[in-house]
């Protein structure tokens, strides 16, 4: 696979902050709460998400911390700096394509450690983002910040951890407490 790891990285970053800022410049009214990263299991996406209170407060009350932090359901899902997510879709799709249809095909085990690496990495940006104070300076107080897999099961262990790092707010409880009542 032909992918700098360290060029999509900073491509990741920039379209992260020109997305934030593209959302609080026109819904900061709605009480930005929380941001995400998300990708697909087939690892040829990444795509921002964004909620507001305002939305959370649409959603039924019996699945209100559910609709409050899975980023597939909120209000601003893939929107934001379109066309610079929608270029870093196109370096992913062309990196795993690209490969699969040489007669260097990738095998499951090179596929998995560019997935896993992609996550990494758009969980390493969330983290540079928040050590920087970055969503905080943006909309005044701490964001839940999270990064999503569509269709794919995280270790919980790996997921928790993730929700400790990202989140040192009332949030990552909330959260922690939200995952003891799921199915084992």
């Amino acid at each position: 696979m032909n992918i700098d790891f360290n060029a999509l990285a900073i491509d990741i970053e920039l379209a992260t902050r020109k997305a934030f800022q593209e959302m609080v410049a026109n819904h900061s009214s709605e009480e930005i709460y929380g941001f995400a990263l998300y990708s697909d299991e087939g690892a040829m996406t990444v795509c921002p998400s964004t909620n507001t209170q305002v939305y959370l407060e649409t959603k039924p009350k019996q699945d209100y911390v559910y609709y409050k932090y899975e980023p597939a359901e909120w209000n601003y899902e893939g929107d934001g700096a379109d066309d610079d997510f929608s270029a870093i879709c196109h370096t992913l799709y062309n990196a795993l394509e690209g490969d699969f249809w040489s007669e260097d095909a990738i095998d499951d085990e090179d596929f998995e450690a560019f997935q896993q690496m992609l996550y990494k990495t758009c969980i390493a940006v969330l983290v540079k983002l928040k050590e920087e104070e970055f969503f905080k300076k943006l909309v005044g107080k701490d964001i839940f910040l999270m990064f999503s897999v569509t269709d794919y099961e995280y270790d919980r262990e790996e997921l928790k951890e993730m929700i400790i790092t990202l989140n040192d707010n009332p949030y990552c409880q909330e959260y922690l407490d939200w995952m003891k009542t799921w199915r084992k």
